[in-house]
């Protein structure tokens, strides 16, 4: 067995999120999972299956999205993984209509920071072991930063 790591190619500003399931309808159900979870949402989403023609299936609303989808998903290579790649949406909008989908079985991170998968590569086969999901923690925060983060939630309207 080999570890592998694989970073995810991505604007800055493109959130994403990653996750597991285990049959080929994936595709479809979370396209519209998420078509129904956000109007008129902008996303393209990729599939790795792991049997039969082991190809990388994938749906979307966005063109540029959906290649991303692609690239990252063969890139991972890993059996049954999903990406969802986001434009002017967070995965907050759309996380719990994913996880509600019955092929999910995990959802491993739902960000727009920097990731890298880590895999497990074997004669048999490629598996995510985890994702490093952006930096190490600097420092406990004290006040001003709890000021900052208080004010950020609301700024962008997720707090009143």
């Amino acid at each position: 067995m080999t570890l592998v790591s694989v970073k995810i190619e991505k604007p800055d500003e493109i959130n994403f999120i990653l996750g597991q399931s285990h049959f080929i309808k994936t595709v479809e159900d979370l396209h519209e999972a998420l078509v129904t979870a956000v109007p008129r949402l902008r996303f393209g989403l990729a599939f790795c299956e792991s049997s039969g023609p082991a190809l990388v299936r994938w749906s979307g609303t966005d063109p540029e999205l959906i290649e991303m989808a692609k690239q990252n998903a063969s890139a991972l290579a890993a059996g049954h993984c999903f990406l969802i790649f986001l434009r002017d949406a967070f995965p907050i909008n759309v996380l719990n209509a994913v996880k509600a989908v019955p092929e999910v079985c995990g959802i491993y991170c739902a960000t727009a920071n920097p990731v890298e998968v880590v895999l497990a590569d074997t004669e048999h086969g490629r598996g995510i072991l985890g994702v490093i999901d952006g930096l190490k923690s600097k420092g406990v925060e004290g006040d001003p930063e709890i000021a900052h983060r208080k004010e950020f939630l609301r700024t962008i309207g997720y707090k009143l």
